[in-house]
């Protein structure tokens, strides 16, 4: 018998857990050619916010042990823009869509989930609030009352489920998480990338044009779990976890620490159909365990 692999996060009915993080595969337009993009539970587009950002100077990217860091600065070209040009390109794939949203304000971020909101193709809004490449964004998530009052301000525009996405990079994660329920979130997303850096010891500077990034890959997996466990234990809502997904092993080490979903990020420019194999790994697994419900392993680490 078939495992059931279908997850609900808010009212977004997913026919599996594995879905894609933000800003990891563009608007899927890089992708059409994939035979199994369709499999996805879910597509999560690449950050956009009310006006179009031409993002840090380069170099955006650079290699580390590991892992990978980013600076690219949230580059988009703006809601309306969104609209008309890559949001037919997402719905081709007849999956749900996720749409992550970021702001320098809370009334930016009202402004593009009011649009959104009208948009009966669009199931989801996740809110970035927690890229290390863009400051203001990174204020917020590391203050409860920000926090509270960006999901507030959200969740007023909008009908849609919410997703509030959290930086690692704060004191005590779990408050946080608290205060982003509070106000009203469907969903918390878990964890973005680790402020870092890497050093060019021949030019004697930084390897990233911003001098730091966000870190993301295996490296930061032994943080990610750690931060979906204690928050798994403090909330109530579903918890879509990533950070360093690179193999179906990984993503199951997630949902037992109590993650219901799970993004890849970092492991779809090493391999473009990582995601849809993690899909069948989850699967096979399953059966070879003989568990007929993907939600009887959510939380279910032996502690």
């Amino acid at each position: 018998m078939k495992p059931n692999l279908k997850v609900k996060i808010g009212n977004i009915e997913m026919k599996n857990p594995v879905t894609v993080a933000s800003g990891t595969f563009g608007y899927g337009e890089e992708f059409e050619g994939l035979t199994g993009i369709k499999s996805l539970g879910a597509i999560v587009s690449k950050t956009i916010t009310l006006n179009a950002r031409v993002g840090n100077k380069p170099p955006r990217i650079a290699e580390t042990p590991a892992g990978m860091l980013n600076s690219i600065g949230l580059e988009n070209p703006g809601t309306d823009k969104f609209l008309k040009e890559k949001l037919p390109i997402m719905a081709k794939f007849k999956i749900p869509i996720i749409v992550s949203i970021a702001g320098e304000s809370k009334g930016e971020y009202k402004e593009v989930a009011e649009k959104l909101d009208k948009i009966g193709k669009i199931d989801g809004i996740e809110i970035n609030i927690s890229c290390p490449n863009v400051r203001t964004n990174e204020l917020i998530a590391q203050n409860e009352n920000l926090t509270a009052e960006v999901v507030e301000a959200v969740k007023s525009a909008t009908r849609k489920t919410v997703i509030t996405k959290l930086s690692p990079n704060v004191t005590n994660i779990v408050s946080i998480a608290k205060a982003a329920e509070a106000a009203g979130t469907d969903a918390i997303s878990l964890i973005n990338t680790i402020t870092a850096m890497a050093v060019d010891i021949r030019k004697k500077g930084s390897k990233l044009g911003n001098i730091t990034g966000g870190l993301s890959g295996p490296a930061i997996k032994p943080i990610a779990l750690g931060m979906v466990w204690k928050v798994y234990h403090s909330v109530r809502v579903p918890i879509i976890g990533m950070g360093g997904i690179m193999d179906w092993q990984d993503a199951l080490e997630f949902i037992l620490c109590g993650a219901k979903a799970v993004m890849v990020g970092t492991a779809n420019f090493v391999n473009p159909d990582s995601a849809c194999e993690i899909i069948k790994g989850i699967e096979n697994y399953l059966k070879s365990e003989k568990i007929k419900d993907i939600k009887d392993l959510v939380g279910k680490l032996r502690v």
